[in-house]
Parts: C-alpha cells; sequence; structure tokens
C-alpha cells in the first residue's frame, strides 16, 4: 500500500519547511470508524450557529457557511503535519460574546470580532513562527493566569443561567442531558464501569455523541423543542450574504482603534488556547509507549502557525464567534485511545484525525444530518458551555500556586467574567504589585495544592 512505514518512524510524508504535508490514499488511509462518527458529531459543529444568530443577527444560511468554512480549515491541521483533531477555543467565547456585545448589533459588532480574530490569528502565526509561546506564557503572573481560566469558566455558565439564557428556554432537557452528561465523562463510578464493562466503554468513547441524541427526544417529549422535521437534501450555505454583509469585502477593514482595543480579549483569549497546546501534548505523550511502530511528532510551532492562520483568514472570509481552536479535547481523547489500541485498530494516528474531520465535513453538506439535530443547537451548546466552564474552572484553581494566588485569582475571574478583559488584567496587575511587590512575576508557591507538594518532593 501507498502509505505503508516502518516501523518505527513517523508517517510517510512531503516536507514543505516547518510542515508534513500528509494526503489521504497517499500517506495514510481512511479509518472509516473515524469517518462516520465524524459524519454523526457534526451536530457540536453545528452548535456555532446559535451563537452568530444570537451575537450577530445572521440568518441560518449564512452561520451554516462560516459554519462550513471553520469545517474546511479543520482539516489543515492533520494535512499540514498537527496530530490532533482541532475544534473552538471554548472557554474563550464568552469572553468574547462579551467585548463583541459592547459594541452596536450591526456592522460596528462584525468590526469588532473581525478586529479581534485577526488580531488573534497574526500574534499566533508570530508566536509559532518566532518559538517564543512558552516565553510569552512566562511573563504573566501565575495568580492572573489562574484568573483568567476561572473566569472563562465563570463565564461559560453564566451565559447558560443567566435571566433570559438558554436554561430559561430549555430547563428539563438541559437538566436531563447535561446531568447524564456530567454522569458520563466526570463521574468515578462511570470510570468504573467503562474499565470493566465494555458496552459502558464503547458508550464513553462516543464523547458527547450520545447525549446531544438523547437532547433531540427528550426536548420535544418535554415540549421545548419541536420534533426534527427531516429534509433530504443537500445544504444550501449562503456564501454571498456573509460576504455582503459580515465580512471585509462588504463592510470594509475595522478601525485602528478598534483593533488596538482587542488587545487585552486576544490576550486573555490567548492564555486559555495555550492550555490546549498543552493538553495535546500530554494526550499524545500517554499513547506513545501503547504504539513504538509509529513516532508522532507533535510540534506547538507549528501548531500556533496553523491556528493562528485559520483565525487570521476566517477573520477575512467568514469572522467566527466560536474561533479557530488548536484542539477538541474529547474527541482528540477519542481518537487516541483508538490509536493505542493497535496498528490492526488504527493504522496511523493521522488517518485517524483526518478521517474524523472528513466525516465532520460530509456531515455539513447533508441536509437530513442538519435538519436532525437543528432544534438542539442550542441545547448542545449550552452542554458544551457547561462542560467547558467545569473543566476551566478546575484547571484554573490547579494553576495557583498558593492561597494568595487563589485569592487574587478568585477576583480576577470575577471581574472577567462581569466587566471583560481589560479590566480584569488591569485589576490583576494591581493586585499582584500590591501582595506580591517586586515579587510580581515570581509570586509564591506553598502547600495549599497536594501537586505542590509532589513537585516539591519531586525535586
Amino acid at each position: 500500500m501507498r502509505y505503508t512505514r516502518v516501523d518505527g518512524q513517523e508517517t510517510p510524508y512531503w516536507p514543505a519547511g516547518p510542515f508534513k504535508i500528509r494526503l489521504p490514499f497517499i500517506h495514510y488511509r481512511i479509518e472509516w470508524p473515524d469517518y462516520f462518527q465524524g459524519l454523526l458529531m457534526c451536530a457540536v459543529d453545528l452548535a456555532a450557529i446559535p451563537l452568530m444568530t444570537e451575537l450577530l443577527g445572521m440568518p441560518f444560511e449564512v452561520a451554516l457557511a462560516v459554519a462550513m468554512l471553520n469545517g474546511l480549515f479543520y482539516l489543515t491541521h492533520h494535512l499540514l503535519g498537527d496530530p490532533v483533531v482541532p475544534g473552538w477555543i471554548t472557554p474563550a467565547i464568552p469572553l468574547l460574546m462579551t467585548y463583541c456585545a459592547s459594541f452596536p448589533e450591526g456592522p460596528e459588532r462584525v468590526h469588532a470580532l473581525v478586529a479581534f480574530q485577526l488580531m488573534l490569528g497574526i500574534f499566533s502565526i508570530g508566536i509559532g513562527a518566532s518559538g517564543l509561546a512558552h516565553k510569552v506564557v512566562a511573563l504573566i503572573p501565575q495568580a492572573i493566569k489562574s484568573g483568567v481560566i476561572i473566569g472563562a469558566g465563570i463565564a461559560a455558565v453564566i451565559t447558560v443561567f443567566k435571566q433570559g439564557g438558554r436554561f430559561d428556554t430549555f430547563p428539563i432537557t438541559i437538566s436531563v442531558t447535561v446531568g447524564i452528561a456530567f454522569y458520563v465523562i466526570f463521574s468515578r463510578h462511570f470510570a468504573h464501569l467503562k474499565a470493566n464493562y465494555k458496552a459502558f466503554n464503547m458508550l464513553g468513547k462516543l464523547g458527547i455523541f450520545p447525549i446531544v441524541a438523547l437532547a433531540i427526544i427528550v426536548g420535544p417529549l418535554a415540549g421545548e423543542t419541536p420534533w426534527p422535521d427531516i429534509q433530504w437534501r443537500i445544504t444550501s450555505p449562503d456564501f454571498m450574504t456573509l460576504w455582503k454583509e459580515y465580512t471585509v469585502f462588504g463592510l470594509g477593514f475595522p478601525p485602528i482603534e478598534m483593533i488596538l482595543s482587542a488587545i487585552p480579549t486576544v490576550l486573555a483569549a490567548y492564555i486559555v488556547l495555550f492550555g490546549d497546546v498543552l493538553q495535546s501534548r500530554a494526550i499524545l505523550e500517554e499513547a506513545d509507549h501503547e504504539r513504538p511502530d509509529e513516532v508522532v511528532e507533535y510540534n506547538p510551532d507549528r501548531a500556533h502557525m496553523i491556528f493562528g492562520g485559520r483565525n487570521a483568514i476566517m477573520s477575512i472570509i467568514g469572522p467566527d464567534v466560536t474561533m479557530c481552536g488548536p484542539l477538541w479535547a474529547a474527541m482528540h481523547v477519542v481518537i487516541v485511545e483508538r490509536f493505542a489500541q493497535g496498528k490492526k485498530t488504527m493504522y496511523s494516528l493521522f488517518g485517524g484525525a483526518g478521517s474524523f474531520r472528513w466525516g465532520t465535513n460530509t456531515g455539513l453538506l447533508l441536509m437530513p444530518i442538519v435538519t436532525l439535530v437543528q432544534p438542539i443547537l442550542g441545547i448542545a451548546l449550552a452542554l458544551t458551555l457547561l462542560i467547558q466552564g467545569y473543566v476551566s474552572v478546575r484547571i484554573g484553581i490547579m494553576e495557583a500556586r498558593s492561597q494568595r494566588d487563589l485569592g487574587i485569582a478568585g477576583i480576577v475571574g470575577a471581574v472577567l467574567a462581569t466587566r471583560g478583559a481589560t479590566w480584569a488584567f488591569a485589576v490583576g496587575v494591581v493586585l499582584c504589585l500590591l501582595v506580591y511587590g517586586r515579587d510580581f512575576f515570581r509570586g509564591e508557591k506553598d502547600n495549599t495544592f497536594v501537586k505542590d507538594q509532589n513537585d516539591t518532593s519531586a525535586h
């Protein structure tokens, strides 16, 4: 076969500077289980549509065009050598929505989104090309980093539970589906069931798809959503209206002052997404000892250039509220777990990640799948935000290294969720100066967390 590799080496590729080009059928085979899972899991990609209709007033067909463009750019990661399943920058979505909502709806709000995403893209490309990612994040005091991540989680929860939010619209469906989702994803009891029973193990590997499928049934039974009106045709995204009314082609470039005003929110979003970069590497390293036959190289600088390029291009042709992130953690874990089961299960990780994203792109073209999940897109989004809120708060708290860090982080997080990134950074800087003085960047470390005790003993 053309994609055969030598055991103990990387899957063959065409070198292109920092990138490694791999094409289906030439460098990797299609993994059909992952393709069909992607075909169904496009429902999560479609959950971006309610965000864009809510924030920008986009018609459904226009928002679908944005989702399809974003879907095409998801393919660039594995095609250019990044062995991950990419996704949104989910924890930063509420931060971006709060920032954009401070501008009047219409061209000015679209310009705010364009300015933010363009700056995020350029900044990420610069970081990747220069190899400065770790140094940039290291310059930010740990208490502020912790607060930004906690604040992103709080903002995600507020988005769902605020007065008139999605919970008020779908209280029963969200309660049932989120409850089951938290049990399946986070509970120790279900982890025990997965370890001992194949059926539960298979259910766990499907990520949040079974929960989305359950919402399709629970929503109508609870009287909160209509039954799906299945339409048997190809989707019809409205690219012309997108480019005329929601991009620089019709509205022109945002003014320089708007670009500068986006910088604090860009920095906050970057702190959040850098955690995804670290998580990508950690998940891959866990599978290394299980699959010595394929060397999988993860290069964070290359990843930065790819998702930075995605954001920069999308800001011009289809600005996206969900942004272009480096990782869809839930599905990346599912793909890597299948990869770890051996060569017969998945020949190459690039085949698994690529096949999944080819599947999601196919699903976005099929109106039966789009119309099946259309009534519950708001519920799918609420589910995603609440899961992300849980994870962000947990990770944010563990980022703090002392009780003082945690106190500062709590205030920074609350300010971020209620007043935005500019105020949060200002408050964080003042508090770190007042509490730590000349140790502003270094902060302090105590035995508040067990992880700190373990770190100390390891050294």
